[in-house]
């Protein structure tokens, strides 16, 4: 199932969250990018029909135009970023109950949440009260309510928040399984970029209620500048090599001496890196070795706010 967005504004009184916003999530797995404010949650929010756009249209795929909210809620799968369990109910319950409020009969919600709690890795956890869980045993508990109705999309907000090293590896292991082996189409919606590299095929950001950049992840990373680092063989002798050779290298591109005969070149796309060994080759001096630095996809973010006017 994919989901896209045409035209769609959202308004909080005078505030406007989300600036007619045009995106297409596709089947897989999609990394929702922004800093706080920059209108992720609206943007679920309306994708759930918790929040009424101002204007524009909002179409999943495989349902009727005018699909009702509760039509809509029960093909996919939301978890929040706030704690949001019972207190006194132990996981079993909290997930069996939320699976009965989707609409599945009393045995198949036991049924489910029995499955969706070993999936996550909390059977032996289960009939715990969930308020004595720690922060991963809840993330893990939420992310069971959201799969207790074998929904087709799931929308995750900030599913890694307060997780330590070992729960935030064990909960992006689990997101790479819903996409990569169940098949399910899901909506990552955080600001930590590296958790989007790390399970997610494509990325969406934005940046005061508008998509700044989007695309695939291997495309948004491989384009634009990239950065060099050489280390270069100085000239024998008392000449500074050092300085002629930033000298060259400045004439034509965006470079920085980094000390002891190496330097950082900054090489548009449509150049290539013989051009660089040439302009060294003009000072005498000779390049000793030649890394490409990749671009990452905080680079790609932090640039596309840039262009947007926003401070990063």
């Amino acid at each position: 199932m994919s989901v896209q967005l045409e035209n769609v504004t959202i308004r909080y009184g005078e505030h406007l969250a989300v600036d007619d916003l045009t995106v297409t999530f596709h089947q897989g797995s999609i990394g929702l990018l922004g800093r706080n404010g920059a209108g992720k949650s609206s943007v679920l929010k309306a994708l759930l029909g918790l929040v009424r756009p101002a204007s524009g249209k909002i179409r999943f795929s495989g349902l009727p135009p005018d699909a009702s909210a509760a039509a809509v809620r029960a093909h996919v799968g939301y978890m929040p970023e706030r704690d949001a369990h019972l207190p006194q109910a132990t996981g079993f319950e909290m997930v069996s109950l939320l699976g009965m409020l989707s609409g599945l009969p009393r045995r198949d919600a036991w049924r489910r949440a029995h499955e969706v709690l070993y999936l996550v890795g909390l059977e032996e956890q289960r009939y715990r009260p969930v308020s004595g869980y720690s922060a991963g045993m809840r993330q893990k508990a939420k992310l069971a309510s959201a799969l207790v109705h074998d929904p087709s999309v799931l929308f995750l907000d900030e599913p890694t928040n307060g997780l330590d090293p070992g729960g935030r590896s064990e909960m992006l292991e689990l997101v790479r399984q819903m996409s990569q082996e169940l098949g399910k189409s899901v909506v990552f919606s955080t600001h930590i970029l590296q958790d989007v590299e790390a399970v997610c095929d494509s990325a969406v950001v934005l940046e005061r209620g508008k998509v700044v950049a989007q695309g695939n992840i291997q495309e948004l990373t491989s384009g634009g500048e990239r950065e060099l680092r050489l280390r270069i063989n100085p000239v024998p002798g008392p000449s500074d090599s050092a300085a002629r050779v930033l000298e060259a290298l400045q004439a034509s591109w965006r470079a920085d001496a980094l000390g002891d005969g190496r330097f950082a070149v900054w090489l548009p796309e449509d150049q290539c890196t013989s051009s660089v060994f040439a302009a060294v080759r003009k000072t005498s001096a000779t390049v000793r070795s030649m890394q490409l630095k990749r671009r990452s996809l905080e680079d790609v973010f932090l640039t596309a706010v840039r262009g947007s006017g926003g401070s990063s």
